[in-house]
């Protein structure tokens, strides 16, 4: 590791004395008309030759500005743009030494700004109001680069491993293209699978759903989305990729993805298959063809999630298949349409173990778990977007969802009980088959009416929702416990049990302008009604008819359950060009009703009413920073599950019953963030600080006998709270035209105290963790890329019993990324991980896991061949340490090893000027 880190400082000073000309240029950028100073004017640096850019910046508050760097062009011109204003030029000479002063430059009215001509601006970023705007032009990338490369080479945006955006800290929740979703506002299909070369302009603005966007009211400062906008020539036309690989092991890949452009109608199909525990979209990308590989060396398991949508639905080897199509088109009378459909399918099979130490007031008793899974799942999704709008002060938008999802699966498991001296107390074994379909239908209305022009509106939505599914389940089981009382339970049972829930949601709202388009006031109404229904009819095996046909009214259910809410509230909002603030009180009322029909005497009605508050305010500095605080006051009433004194024994060393006395919890949430980007050093500043204080929150207590048999029921506990923040810097070093360097720091604190029962015993359990990392990345002429990242968590975990032990954990992480072109068409990259635990027990503690690609392009870089190596040291493990107040616990499960792949992927476009479609000819 010391070589690696001397051949990258070699590197860096052997291409920082290359010949380049260093630069110092400043200036203060004015009105020509009134002298006012223009904040957040784009200062850039292109070349005279090809009008690339070398260098860019954003005037601050006093119209300042200063460009520091160095580059291999002596002859540079020097650009001024801002929104309404005529651009500035100048052309300079780099060979002059020593710092130029350019003085005060007066920026003119641009003389079309009340026509209909559009002026184009070709600056790397222009600010607009609240919309941050990057020219894609302007920033360079690899070729056959995806949206996804070309947004990390974006000041202030950072993509992680996973995929996963901020902006200055922020985290990116949706991404758009041409203003419209992408199959359903997934970013992750959206990043890796669109050409950057059909991409003219990157738009970041606070996220607004699209009622609040036509209303004009304030969007979610925590959020951010992402527009895409295709540049008008590529309008029309053709486009896709499709890929393959085989390897060892049996390994195998596919996907293809064909667009079609027709102005603003487009349609887009995708399709995947693959046995490498990967979601199928990467299409042979060089580094992301190892889709979910390295989740299941973090997380533990072989399972994978793409923004809330799962694939494989299991752990262990997934063998996946996916299908989608999109469709989006613009009719006449404002009437705007999206329909998307997507099917996920999967088989997985997990093998797992793991050994648990069990934490007693005054004991200690330990556990062993082996288990055996195999899931089968089918998952159809269609949804869609009408937007209406009716004129410019009336839209309506109606959004149905629709999910069917079968599924099939096997369990077997054997769990051996032990006290502290290694003597069997019980053990359990449990064999299951089980099936079933679910099916999901939701349907959103949003209504918005505009009244008048000072910012009045009212507004209401509907939302409804059907969910039925039906189980089958087939368990045999024996559950033994030895010592002083002897019992043997087995079973073997037939389960057909139904779930069903009706619910409807419905919100009114009203705003008034007290100052217009200032000062609002806000009044809302808020119901809310779910109905469950739970029919669960399970029969014991008759061995003299050879069928399940003995009912068991014990393991049986069959009830009705309701939850109402009806919240009135009522704020205030104000927003100017430098601050927005908000608050808003009221209360929830909720009613609880649960009617059983196999057991009346559990019947019950419940009623809870609470006060509730909610508060937002934003600062705005400047163009670099600004301050965002929220405060809640919310309630929660306990659920129907947890105040239902039903005696739950489906697992008969565990049985669970409710309490009907429990309160509803309190919450206080405070949160805190300051971000700031730094536009002349090219520094990022984040910061976040959060924290709730909950009452009457909801614990299960637990008691265990002497044959460690557990009873649980739940109880109200006071003082529970939770507090967490973190850091983070980035600085991005330009050395000359070629060579950037980009520095990354930061940490993530938690902290939390937990109240909780044990053999009826109540205890507060303290932890506190850190998470420092640092890391960079080195760029050199789109030839070396390395990206080197270490971390290192600590916690520690304290109890208030002099018996209980406390706990301190440590993990180390480091990760380098290395991406190094040949002769413009070989392309290596690699991704190598380290992993360390010292406080693992009977596992290995540390683990090197090191992937590897080869690509070569071909057929004019429309195709490429490449060769993966996934786990090349052959070290992957699945080894997980978990502690939490009661336990401590080590766990092992299958993972996917060591294979090698060869593959082909192969890209087409014929996309042409908007109305026209290239004379290209393509094929499968």
């Amino acid at each position: 590791m010391k070589k690696i880190f001397i051949a990258i400082a070699m590197f860096t000073s052997a291409i920082t004395f290359a010949q380049s000309y260093p630069f110092n240029i400043s200036g203060k950028i004015q009105t020509d008309t009134d002298k006012t100073a223009v904040e957040s004017a784009t200062v850039y640096l292109e070349r005279v030759k090809d009008s690339s850019v070398v260098s860019y910046t954003i005037s601050n508050e006093k119209g300042n500005f200063t460009l520091e760097g160095k580059s291999f062009y002596k002859d540079l011109k020097l650009l001024v743009s801002f929104v309404g204003m005529k651009n500035f030029s100048k052309t300079l000479d780099l060979s002059k030494k020593g710092s130029l002063n350019l003085g005060i430059i007066n920026l003119k009215e641009n003389d079309n700004l009340l026509s209909e001509v559009v002026v184009k601006s070709t600056a790397p970023i222009t600010i607009k109001k609240d919309t941050l705007e990057f020219n894609v032009k302007s920033f360079k990338t690899k070729k056959d680069a995806n949206v996804e490369d070309l947004l990390k080479k974006l000041p202030g945006i950072e993509v992680d491993e996973e995929g996963k955006i901020t902006v200055n800290g922020k985290p990116v929740n949706k991404i758009l293209v041409n203003g419209k979703p992408f199959f359903g506002n997934d970013p992750t299909i959206t990043t890796k699978n669109l050409s950057k070369d059909i991409i003219e302009k990157i738009q970041v603005t606070d996220t607004k759903t699209k009622s609040e966007a036509f209303s004009g009211e304030n969007g979610d400062g925590e959020n951010k989305t992402i527009n895409l906008t295709i540049k008008k020539e590529n309008n029309k036309g053709w486009f896709g990729r499709v890929s393959a690989g085989a390897g060892t092991d049996e390994r195998y890949e596919g996907a293809a993805m064909v667009n079609r452009f027709d102005n603003d109608q487009r349609i887009s199909v995708l399709a995947s298959t693959n046995n490498i525990n990967s979601p199928g979209f990467s299409f042979g990308e060089i580094r992301k063809m190892f889709g979910g590989g390295g989740n299941i060396w973090f997380n533990g398991n072989g399972s994978f999630n793409v923004n809330g949508r799962s694939f494989g639905g299991g752990s262990g080897i997934i063998k996946s298949k996916t299908a989608g199509m999109t469709y989006a088109d613009t009719y006449k009378k404002g009437l705007d349409v999206n329909l998307n459909y997507f099917y996920s399918g999967s088989s997985s099979n997990n093998d797992s173990k793991n050994s648990r130490e069990n934490i007693l007031p005054d004991s200690r008793y330990f556990s062993n778990n082996t288990s055996s899974t195999f899931d089968e799942n089918d998952n159809h999704s269609i949804n869609a977007e009408f937007d209406i709008e009716i004129d410019s002060t009336f839209l309506i938008n109606v959004s149905p969802r629709f999910v069917l999802n079968d599924r099939e699966g096997t369990y077997r498991s054997n769990e051996e009980t032990f006290d502290e001296n290694r003597v069997l107390m019980n053990q359990s074994n449990i064999n299951s088959r089980s099936s079933s379909t679910a099916k999901n239908f939701e349907n959103d209305i949003d209504i918005t009416k505009k009244i008048g022009r000072g910012g009045s509106f009212i507004k209401a939505s509907i939302t409804n929702q059907i969910d039925k599914s039906d189980t089958e389940d087939y368990v045999i089981s024996t559950a033994e416990t030895f010592g002083t009382d002897p019992s043997v339970i087995e079973r073997n049972q037939f389960s057909d049990q139904s779930n069903n829930l009706t619910s409807l949601k419905t919100r009114i709202s009203y705003r008034y302008p007290i100052i217009s388009k200032k000062l609002f006031f806000d009044a809302k109404y808020a119901y809310r009604n779910f109905e469950r229904e739970n029919i669960k009819s399970t029969f014991d095996f008759n061995n003299t008819s050879g069928l399940y046909d003995l009912f068991n009214t014990e393991l049986s259910s069959n009830f009705t359950s309701n939850d109402i809410s009806k919240t009135p509230t009522a704020g205030i909002s104000y927003k100017s060009k430098k601050f927005r603030f908000n608050i808003n009180a009221g209360v929830l009322n909720r009613n609880l009703e649960n009617e059983d029909e196999l057991r009346p005497e559990l019947n019950f009605k419940k009623d809870f009413s609470s006060f509730i508050m909610s508060s937002t305010f934003r600062y705005r500095f400047d163009s670099k920073a600004r301050i965002y605080i929220n405060y809640d006051l919310d309630s929660d009433a306990p659920s129907i599950r947890q105040l239902n004194p039903f005696s739950d024994v489906s697992n008969p060393l565990n049985i669970v019953t409710g309490n009907p006395f429990l309160k509803p919890t309190e919450r206080h949430s405070l949160y805190l963030s300051f971000n700031k980007f730094d536009w002349q050093k090219r520094t990022g500043i984040y910061f976040y600080s959060g924290g709730n204080l909950t009452n009457n929150r909801v614990v299960s207590k637990s008691v265990v006998d002497s044959n460690f048999k557990r009873t649980t029921t739940f109880e109200n506990v006071d003082g529970y709270y939770n507090v967490w923040g973190g850091a983070s810097y980035s600085k991005k070093i330009k050395i000359d035209t070629i060579t950037t360097i980009n520095i990354r720091t930061g940490v993530n604190l938690n902290g939390n105290r937990n109240i909780n029962f044990f053999n009826d015993v109540k205890y507060k359990s303290t932890t506190t963790s850190i998470s420092p990392n640092i890391g960079f990345t080195l760029e050199w002429n789109k030839v070396l890329m390395i990206e080197p990242r270490y971390t290192v968590s600590l916690s520690k975990t304290t109890f208030d019993l002099d018996n209980f032990t406390n706990q301190n954990f440590t993990r180390h992480n480091l990760n380098i990324r290395s991406r190094a072109t040949f002769l413009k068409k070989l392309e290596w990259n690699n991704d190598v991980r380290y992993s360390y635990n010292p406080d693992v027990i009977g596992f290995n503690k540390s683990a090197w896991f090191w992937n590897s690609t080869l690509s070569y392009s071909v057929l004019k870089d429309k195709g490429s061949i490449t060769l993966k190596a996934y786990d090349l040291l052959n070290q992957n493990n699945n080894v997980r340490r978990r502690a939490t107040q009661n336990y401590i616990e080590d766990s092992e499960s299958t993972v996917l090893q060591q294979y090698f792949m060869l593959g082909f992927s192969w890209k087409f476009n014929s996309l042409g000027k908007k109305g026209q479609i290239r004379d290209h000819d393509f094929y499968f």
